[in-house]
C-alpha cells in the first residue's frame, strides 16, 4: 500500500520533535505530586513559582470583571490600557520611555517567546543562549526549526553572556541573535549595566537581534535590574506577570519590540492566540497597584535567601553561582555525585525534599548541579535544610 504525504512526513516531524526534551522540572513536579498521592510529605523546592497569591488588588479587579457578566476577546495586542500603564512602568522604573503601541500583551511569557522568535527568525538560523539557562528556550527554538548555539558560562566571566563571548561565537559561524536572561534562572545571577550595554552595543555591530528576558525583574537584592532598554531602544524584551506580581497561573506577559515589529507581531499573535485572557488583563492592570503587598512578599524570599546562603554551606553545599535575584539557588553537587537526575530523585524519595536537577538547564555540566527555588515559606526553608543535612552527611 502506498503511503500518504502525511505519513511519508511523519519520520521527519518525529526527528524534530524528538530535539524537544522533557522540562525536567515538571517531571519533577509530576513525581513529588505522585508522591503525596501516596501520603507522604513533600517539600516543594522544584518549580519556580511564587507560593503567595496573586495581589488582593488583582483579584478583585477579576471578580468585578466577572459580575459584569461578559468575558469577550480583546484586541491581539492586549487592551489599550494595560498597554500604557506597562509604558508607563519603564518610564517610573528605569527612567525609560517607550510608546504604549510598541507593548505587546502575551498568554504569559512563553507566548512571548513563540511571537519573538517567529517575528525575528528563520528556519535554519543560529540564536545564541546560555548554558546554564531557562531549558524552554532550547526547546522552543528546536520546535520552531531554528538551531539554538550554547555559550557556555564561566565563573571566571562572572556566570553571565559577555560580549566577547557572543562576538567568538559569531566569528566561528554567524548567528542571527542572542537571548540573555537577568536575573538568570536557574541562578539569580544578575548581569550588570555596562555588561547588558555592552551586549546591546556588540550587537547592533553584528547586525543581530538581542532578546532580553526580563521575566524576574523587581526580585533583586542590592540592586536593581536594569532593562536592556535603557542602552539599546532596538532590543526586544519579554517580561511577566508570574514571578514578582504572583500571577503564574494567570497565564499573563508582555513583550517590547521596535516598531517595525509591532505589525508583524500582531498578525502572528492574532493567527496564534486571538487576544490575550481579557480577566488576566483586567487583574494584571490593576498589580501595578499592590507594590506594598507585592514588597512584602519579596521581603520574604529576601529572609529565605539570606538563611538558605547561611545555612546550606554548613551541609556541605558550598559552591553555588551568585544569588543577585529571583529566587533561586544554583548549588554544585559535584562532590556527591554526576547524576544530577539520579541524585535529585533519590532525594525526593528519601527526603521528601523536591529539587530540579541541572541536567534541566546545562545539559552537559547541568550533571553535577541542582537547584532549589526559595520562594515557599520560612519554615519550608528551614525544614529544607535539616531533611538535607542527614542525606548529604550519608
Amino acid at each position: 500500500m502506498t503511503k500518504s504525504i502525511a505519513d511519508q512526513n511523519l519520520p521527519v516531524i518525529a526527528r524534530r520533535m524528538d530535539r524537544v526534551s522533557s522540562f525536567l522540572a515538571m517531571d519533577v513536579l509530576s513525581a513529588a505530586a505522585a508522591k503525596e498521592r501516596r501520603g507522604d510529605s513533600v517539600i516543594h523546592m522544584e518549580v519556580g513559582q511564587p507560593s503567595a497569591p496573586a495581589p488582593r488588588a488583582a483579584r478583585e479587579a477579576a471578580k468585578a470583571a466577572l459580575d459584569l457578566g461578559r468575558i469577550g476577546y480583546t484586541e491581539a495586542l492586549g487592551i489599550s490600557s494595560l498597554r500604557e500603564r506597562i509604558a508607563r512602568h519603564y518610564r517610573e522604573a528605569y527612567g525609560v520611555s517607550i510608546a504604549p503601541e510598541r507593548v505587546v500583551v502575551t498568554t504569559g511569557s512563553s507566548a512571548g517567546f513563540v511571537l519573538a522568535f517567529l517575528s525575528l527568525f528563520d528556519a535554519g538560523q543560529r540564536v545564541a543562549i546560555t548554558a546554564p539557562g531557562y531549558p524552554a528556550y532550547r526547546n522552543i527554538l528546536e520546535a520552531l526549526g531554528i538551531e539554538p548555539v550554547t555559550i557556555p558560562l564561566a565563573k571566571a566571566d562572572g556566570w553571565i553572556m559577555t560580549a566577547k563571548a557572543i562576538e567568538k561565537a559569531h566569528a566561528e559561524k554567524p548567528l542571527h541573535g542572542i537571548l540573555a536572561m537577568s536575573p538568570a534562572n536557574p541562578s539569580g545571577t544578575m548581569i550588570g549595566q555596562k555588561a547588558l550595554a555592552e551586549l546591546g552595543e556588540t550587537c547592533r555591530r553584528l547586525g543581530l537581534w538581542f532578546v532580553s528576558d526580563e521575566i524576574y525583574h523587581g526580585l533583586t537584592y542590592s540592586e536593581a535590574a536594569s532593562t536592556a532598554l535603557a542602552s539599546d531602544d532596538d532590543a526586544v524584551v519579554i517580561n511577566s506577570f508570574s514571578k514578582y506580581y504572583c500571577m503564574t497561573g494567570w497565564r499573563i506577559g508582555w513583550i517590547v519590540v521596535p516598531e517595525r515589529l509591532v505589525r508583524p507581531v500582531e498578525r502572528l499573535a492574532q493567527n496564534l492566540y486571538i487576544s490575550p485572557p481579557y480577566l488576566s488583563q483586567v487583574a494584571a492592570l490593576a498589580a501595578f497597584d499592590a507594590a506594598e503587598e507585592l514588597e512584602a512578599v519579596k521581603a520574604g524570599y529576601a529572609r529565605n535567601r539570606a538563611y538558605l546562603l547561611e545555612e546550606l554551606p554548613r551541609i556541605g553545599l558550598t559552591e553555588m553561582h551568585p544569588v543577585d535575584g529571583a529566587f533561586y539557588i544554583y548549588a554544585d553537587i559535584a562532590r556527591y555525585t554526576n547524576d544530577s537526575i539520579g541524585f535529585c530523585k533519590r532525594m525526593l524519595e528519601e527526603t521528601g525534599v523536591a529539587a530540579t536537577p541541572g541536567l534541566d538547564f546545562d545539559p552537559i555540566e547541568g550533571s553535577h548541579y541542582m537547584r532549589l527555588s526559595f520562594a515557599g515559606s520560612e519554615d519550608d526553608c528551614r525544614e529544607t535544610v535539616e531533611r538535607l543535612r542527614g542525606f548529604l552527611s550519608r
